[in-house]
């Protein structure tokens, strides 16, 4: 009889890229499923290698492990793509936490997804949330700022737009500039609860609640990254027993908050209701007041 002819090789099936949530303090707040994907996997990237080293080690996984951090994300780009296409699947993982959350790796998900590979998150530990749910903040909404710029003039700026959200706001920040950045939220700020989380499921884990300005005093010995938790703007009061400001002052303070601040006119009312305790309405008769005399 003839001999057939061997059937066709199927197509080649696809690796994924699992994106791998790891501990921000306690080695033992690690998923199950996280450990086994970690051992699966072909490779991993990790934003540094060295400390990722350790939480492998902890757990005996042999896996080999490939750099992929803000200074070389995108060179990193092809290489993981030619992997996943070969059919091997990857895990990113950042130092600590839910990668992407002010970590690098969004280029190379976004790549993934352009690709038409599968990305399968694995969720896990995350300092925002840890941070939210312990500090007795409102938590029903709120809004992630990431880490504030380095340099005053930009964190300033950075500060008093935040600022213009009512809502809960979530910001980390370094040791070594804690004080600096407390220094400026007095004035971007005020009166707000904060609420500073340091050493998140760590065995000396601390929250402070105060103001930016009572926590500037209470921060002896920076130590450990910090996630700063600022409560919800509390409603303007009923009656104000500051003088109301003419409509000439209030149209220049509008001007300076839009045109050299860079708020949206919305945020920029936002933030003169609070200051002066008035309804955002009565600022914006105000500022049009101001706007018909100069007609």
């Amino acid at each position: 009889m003839p001999s057939h002819p061997a059937p066709a090789p199927g197509p080649r099936s696809r690796g994924t890229l699992f994106i791998v949530a790891t501990p921000i303090g306690n080695l033992d707040d690690i998923s199950v499923r996280a450990l086994r994907v970690l051992r699966e996997v072909a490779v991993i990237a990790a934003e540094d290698t060295r400390h990722t080293a350790r939480l492998l080690n902890h757990y005996d996984v042999q896996t080999p492990m490939l750099s992929l951090h803000e200074h070389n994300e995108r060179e990193r780009i092809d290489r993981i793509l030619a992997r996943l296409e070969a059919g091997e699947s990857v895990a990113l993982v950042s130092d600590a936490g839910t990668p992407l959350v002010s970590d690098p790796g969004a280029e190379l998900v976004a790549a993934i997804r352009a690709a038409g590979m599968p990305v399968v998150a694995i969720p896990g530990a995350s300092a925002v949330l840890t941070a939210l749910v312990a500090s007795g903040v409102a938590a029903n909404q709120f809004t992630f700022f990431g880490f504030p710029p380095k340099k005053q003039g930009e964190r300033q700026t950075w500060l008093r737009q935040a600022a213009a959200e009512s809502r809960t706001l979530v910001i980390y920040e370094a040791p070594h500039r804690i004080h600096d950045t407390l220094t400026d939220m007095i004035e971007a700020f005020g009166a707000r609860k904060v609420v500073l989380g340091r050493e998140l499921t760590k065995i000396h884990e601390e929250f402070i609640t105060g103001t930016a300005e009572s926590l500037l005093v209470s921060v002896e010995q920076p130590k450990g990254e910090y996630v700063i938790v600022v409560g919800p703007e509390a409603e303007p009061a009923a009656a104000s027993t500051l003088p109301e400001p003419e409509p000439a002052t209030m149209f220049v303070e509008f001007c300076r908050l839009t045109d050299i601040e860079g708020l949206t006119r919305r945020d920029a009312v936002s933030a003169l209701a609070r200051r002066f305790a008035m309804p955002s309405r009565a600022v914006y008769a105000l500022i049009e007041e101001a706007k018909r005399t100069r007609e």
